[in-house]
């Protein structure tokens, strides 16, 4: 027994460690993600967000003001400016040739051509010359710098109202609602017939269903859309509500059934002795007790839809107007691969309706999963 039970207790401990690098392995990218959603583009690209709140180092490459901009102090011809323009930072070296870019220390002087160049650790620089400078371009500097962290709400600015992101949001919104809540209605209705309604056939449509939560839906989605064309309903929002209820009905309707099922058998018998109609029992009795399945299913259905790109491709179409999240986050992608900040931003308005709804109604989840796993009838 000693041996029996110290084996369990370290099943437990791995089972607990197994779940804790689960949850791990997917909050710490999201929590990832959402610090660079708010970092500066030029950081992003040159450190982690792990280094977030910490000063990073990168080379940077500026031009000065325009020679034929000189101002000329007591015989010199002069330009000065900052490398960091408006920003802060510390110059920890700089350069005028890319191929040696930390050449000289801050208040060093370099020479190029005929003029003496000189850039301090704070960024300010003058460029001095004997005679007038030419030329309309100005003079390059590398520079090395250590900037202070930098965050900012331009990414969020950008993405929700520079980029679509908040027609998307609407269009995602109205596609996700609906093609939430019509397949709930309908199977709701359905489980209760097949569990608690006698009629011919009844075996064989649960059998057909669970055969159907098997079936690719990759595999009806042409033809499907070619039943769209026919009856004139195209690429417009019914058509992909209709697609949405249709391949989340098995999955609800197997669900809902195996929950309803395992109500207790007494009420419902009772009900109709006292007169109760099905739709009586159904409304007043079986759909209150069902709550946490039919939150279970919606979670499932809302985030499937939610993050659906295939279907609202196939169904919708990819016009400005009907744009859907996935797709405006897919579009940037191949535009913007380079600007990760604005990915981050986007990709994480994508996710926060998502996470809300999840954390919001997991303990019905986990209720109706557990429940409809174990009841059948």
């Amino acid at each position: 027994m000693d041996n029996i039970a110290g084996t369990r207790a370290r099943l437990v401990w791995a089972v607990n460690l197994s779940v804790l690098a689960l949850v791990l392995l997917w909050t710490i990218p999201t929590f990832g993600l959402l610090i660079s959603s708010f970092r500066d583009r030029d950081q992003i690209a040159t450190s982690g967000w792990w280094t977030a709140l910490s000063a990073s180092e990168r080379n940077i490459m500026v031009r000065s003001a325009r020679p034929n901009s000189a101002t000329e102090q007591g015989g010199v011809f002069v330009l000065s400016g900052n490398v960091f323009g408006e920003g802060v930072g510390e110059v920890t070296a700089f350069g005028i040739n890319s191929k040696r870019p930390t050449e000289f220390a801050p208040s060093e002087t370099a020479m190029r051509k005929k003029a003496a160049i000189t850039v301090r650790a704070d960024g300010f620089y003058q460029i001095s010359s004997d005679v007038p400078m030419k030329g309309k371009r100005g003079i390059r500097l590398f520079v090395t710098v250590v900037e202070p962290p930098k965050f900012t709400l331009d990414n969020y600015e950008t993405v929700l109202f520079s980029e679509g992101i908040g027609q998307s949001f609407l269009n995602t919104m109205t596609v996700t609602i609906p093609a939430t809540v019509i397949p709930i209605l309908i199977a709701a209705f359905a489980a209760y017939a097949l569990a608690w309604m006698e009629f011919p056939g009844r075996a064989l449509l649960i059998a057909a269903i669970v055969g159907l939560l098997v079936v690719p839906l990759q595999m009806a989605l042409i033809p499907l859309l070619k039943l769209h064309n026919s009856i004139g309903i195209g690429k417009a929002y019914l058509g992909i509500w209709f697609a949405h209820t249709g391949f989340g009905l098995p999955l609800a309707i197997y669900l809902l059934r195996n929950y309803i099922a395992g109500l207790p058998r007494e009420i419902i018998e009772s009900a109709k002795v006292d007169g109760a109609t099905d739709f009586q029992v159904f409304l007043k009795i079986v759909l209150p007790l069902s709550f946490p399945a039919l939150a279970s299913f919606a979670i499932f259905q809302f985030l499937w839809v939610w993050n659906d790109l295939l279907v609202a491709t196939v169904f919708l179409g990819n016009n400005e107007e009907q744009l859907v999240m996935t797709g405006r986050l897919r579009e940037l992608l191949g535009s913007r691969g380079g600007d990760w900040e604005i990915l981050a931003a986007s990709a994480f308005v994508s996710i926060a309706v998502p996470l809300v709804v999840f954390f919001t109604m997991q303990k019905y989840l986990v209720r109706g999963l557990l429940a409809g796993s174990v009841k059948g009838g």
